[in-house]
């Protein structure tokens, strides 16, 4: 025999709707069970009544508050009239009017962000003349550099008497004539109160002054330098600059003293000077 009656529970699956909701509609005699059972309390909704429940969410949906449409029903029409409608559709207008309104607000509020992220994240600086510990080497990527110091260049500059003045500042430049995605040769460089004997692994120089240099900072992994590297090249070129030497990636924080990757801050160091 076909089943005639959905208790609440059921209804509400088959509407996609709360049982909550139902209860509400109850009780505003928007929709009222077809059945209250007078001795368990259990309510029962008829297979009609879900098409009703349909339209009421498709309603709605539309814009139409739950009043409007009780007294659709109220009026046994069941339907809004042209004019319902057309006023919902002013209401629709309003409210895109009104988004558009905000979508430009919030664009503008973006854009003056990213612009202060940018004059935050890139700046001009002097690079002073400084006497340096150098090593000079190859590494098969970024990562092999936090290793490569600890066990080779630390213990090194350590061994000749290396003293390096606080704030402490180094930096790596990449040696090679073109890109190499590994096995690059680069050349890492540490402040030294003086300039001291060389040996096969460390070898000590004077760098001079840079007068000019533009600067990114750069937070997150060291995979992150590449980008970061076209993005400030894109950024000299675009502000009438060219560089006339060397890029530093200057390690402020690292391994050494933040665990978490993201919170590693390098600043590359660009020389350059304007066209």
């Amino acid at each position: 025999m076909e089943k005639t009656k959905y208790k609440i529970g059921e209804f509400s699956k088959l509407a996609r709707v709360t049982v909550r909701t139902l209860r509400h509609y109850e009780d505003i005699g928007l929709l009222k069970p077809d059945i209250v059972d007078m001795w368990t309390g259990y309510r029962y909704y008829s297979p009609g009544q879900l098409q009703k429940l349909l339209f009421i969410i498709q309603l709605k949906d539309l814009g139409f508050t739950l009043s409007e449409i009780a007294l659709l029903y109220d009026e046994d029409s069941h339907y809004p009239s042209a004019s319902a409608i057309e006023s919902k559709i002013k209401d629709c207008e309003a409210q895109l009017e009104d988004l558009r309104r905000r979508h430009a607000q919030l664009q503008g509020i973006l854009s003056e962000q990213k612009k202060r992220e940018k004059m935050d994240k890139i700046y001009f600086d002097t690079l002073p003349a400084i006497i340096v510990a150098s090593n000079k080497t190859i590494l098969k990527n970024y990562d092999a550099l936090g290793m490569h110091l600890c066990t080779v260049v630390g213990p090194e500059m350590a061994r000749l008497g290396c003293e390096c003045p606080e704030p402490g500042y180094c930096f790596t430049v990449e040696t090679a004539k073109e890109y190499k995605a590994e096995n690059f040769e680069i050349e890492y460089c540490e402040k030294v109160t003086r300039m001291g004997q060389d040996s096969d692994l460390i070898k000590f120089k004077q760098l001079p002054e840079v007068k000019e240099a533009i600067c990114m900072k750069v937070y997150g992994p060291y995979s992150k330098l590449r980008e970061s590297y076209i993005e400030l090249f894109a950024e000299i070129a675009k502000r009438g600059y060219e560089i006339v030497d060397a890029p530093r990636a200057c390690y402020v924080d690292g391994i050494w003293n933040q665990e978490d990757p993201e919170k590693w801050l390098t600043i590359i160091q660009v020389p350059v000077r304007q066209l």
